[in-house]
């Protein structure tokens, strides 16, 4: 049986152009200096999303690409619901979120991409989709030391990298879902990635972004998903077997481990379709049974039931 969830709908926010002042950060590359100004962000779902009001309240001048007006509208949805509930806190100002707002703008173009210093790729898992958006930066970032950054989960590195005719400044930057909220990104550098670029991938999410990095080899998973996916597949195997119904199992691991969240409810929030991308990239570098997707797993993202993002997952969520 499906439990219930509330789930409030983000409002649309006007379109941001304003001129606005700009606040650099410093790091070091190959011996000199270099001002971090002008950040791209290519796709604006959740994740998007979160990493673009990231940079904005780091007083960066921000580009988001997105495919379609509809993409557009959603992550302008996003945004503003994000930074009204903080004001709503008390956690920011109204001042400081207009100001957040007026730094964000949009383009369907990423040859907008041109004058990008750096720039985070953070559209879905799909391979092809991927390689696409990295070919395209490659020819129009016209800065030769530009980072161009992927907060893919799954997807290696050096593949992003071969489709560019710069690898050792394609680096990963996994984010976390809420990004705005959880303090950590892993850092991943591929055997293609300079040094230099590590470091200041580094030094920009560290010094900017006020987040912590841990740093992993260009391996499935990274770290924290090769510890994580299991522990997740793990209780769609015990929910599959009926061995206990969906809200036991996460009652048990928030009770008895202290856990914030349940697996299942901690799937339906990442995205059943992501945890399926991430566990078959798994299966497929690791050929470790435990990596495998559940078919339970596998017939619910086949039936459109992706979690939160879509209402409806091992939970309900009403819009």
């Amino acid at each position: 049986m499906l439990r219930t969830h509330s789930l409030k709908q983000a409002a649309a926010i006007p379109s941001c152009s304003f001129d606005i002042p700009r606040h650099t950060i410093h790091v070091r590359k190959l011996g000199t200096m270099e001002s971090i100004s002008r950040v791209g962000v290519v796709g604006c779902g959740v994740m998007g999303a979160g990493i673009a009001e990231l940079c904005a309240r780091a007083g960066l001048d921000v580009l988001v690409g997105v495919s379609r007006p509809a993409s557009r509208d959603a992550g302008r949805a996003r945004l503003t619901g994000s930074l009204d509930r903080l004001v709503g806190k008390g956690k920011l100002s109204a001042r400081d979120r207009d100001a957040a707002l007026a730094r964000i703008s949009f383009t369907a173009d990423l040859g907008d991409f041109a004058d990008r210093q750096l720039v985070v790729e953070a559209v879905s898992e799909q391979e092809s989709v991927k390689l696409d958006v990295f070919a395209t930066l490659d020819k129009v970032v016209e800065d030769e030391h530009a980072i161009l950054g992927s907060n893919t989960s799954s997807f290696p590195i050096v593949q992003l990298g071969g489709v560019t005719s710069r690898p050792e400044n394609v680096v990963g930057l996994h984010f976390f879902n809420p990004a705005t909220v959880l303090p950590l990104v892993e850092v991943v550098g591929s055997v293609l990635t300079d040094a230099s670029t590590v470091d200041r991938a580094e030094a920009f999410v560290t010094e900017l972004l006020g987040k912590q990095v841990v740093r992993t080899k260009d391996r499935a998973g990274f770290v924290v998903n090769a510890l994580l996916i299991p522990y997740l597949l793990s209780a769609v195997r015990m929910l599959e077997s009926g061995m206990a119904p969906i809200a036991d199992i996460d009652k048990a691991m928030t009770l008895g481990c202290a856990h914030p969240m349940g697996p299942l409810s901690l799937i339906d929030l990442i995205g059943l379709d992501i945890v399926a991308a991430i566990s078959e990239s798994l299966y497929l570098e690791y050929r470790e049974p435990h990596y495998s997707p559940p078919p339970l797993l596998s017939r619910m993202v086949s039936g459109g039931l992706l979690g939160k993002k879509t209402g409806r997952g091992f939970y309900e969520y009403p819009r």
